[in-house]
């Protein structure tokens, strides 16, 4: 049985660290949209060139780009077992488009996890996140703009997702170990 999940939620609210924890106990990788382009920058590919002026005006990368990027990474071997998608959809646009690609290629999503949490608390992670692992990408203007676009363009995501009765909400304000352990006991049902 394969695990297709989508973590959303705003930067800061720890959805890369649950998937690094949550994708080391289940054998499935973290897809992270971000992580992929940000490797693609520092590596200076033709993709990397072309997403770079993109990313650090912490605007969207083109939905068409992404998807492609993403059913790549899905089709490898260690993702045969499932993924955890990370920093796609931001928008119903490539909501849809994700839902679709998933579809057509026989693998949609089982579970969303939404990792509610709020500006305050989220800008004060990033930056901390920022100051840790010295990503350029994080500063504070950056932080605000994303912000400001997940409210606009993500809420609705989270709305569509719930209306599928797909979506399970996190209280992500909470310990590292207490959303890990709600999201494993999520995963143990999502593998019987």
């Amino acid at each position: 049985m394969t695990i297709n999940v989508l973590f959303l939620g705003p930067q800061g609210s720890g959805k890369g660290t649950q998937a690094t924890r949550i994708c080391a106990a289940h054998g499935v990788p973290h897809v992270s949209t971000g992580d992929m382009f940000r490797a693609a920058i520092a590596e200076q590919t033709a993709l990397g060139r072309e997403v770079e002026p993109i990313v650090a005006a912490g605007e969207l990368v083109p939905d068409a780009l992404t998807v492609a990027l993403i059913r790549d990474r899905i089709a490898k071997d260690d993702a045969q077992a499932g993924f955890i998608l990370d920093g796609f959809p931001r928008n119903i646009a490539q909501a849809e488009s994700l839902d679709r690609m998933l579809e057509v290629i026989g693998r949609p999503l089982d579970r969303v996890f939404f990792f509610d949490l709020d500006d305050a608390t989220a800008t004060t992670r990033a930056l901390e996140r920022a100051n840790r692992e010295a990503r350029v990408d994080d500063t504070p203007e950056v932080i605000a703009r994303r912000l400001a676009i997940y409210h606009e363009q993500t809420a609705p995501v989270v709305a569509r997702y719930r209306a599928t009765g797909t979506l399970h909400e996190i209280n992500a304000a909470r310990s590292v170990d207490d959303v890990f352990a709600e999201i494993s006991a999520a995963f143990g049902w999502l593998a019987r």
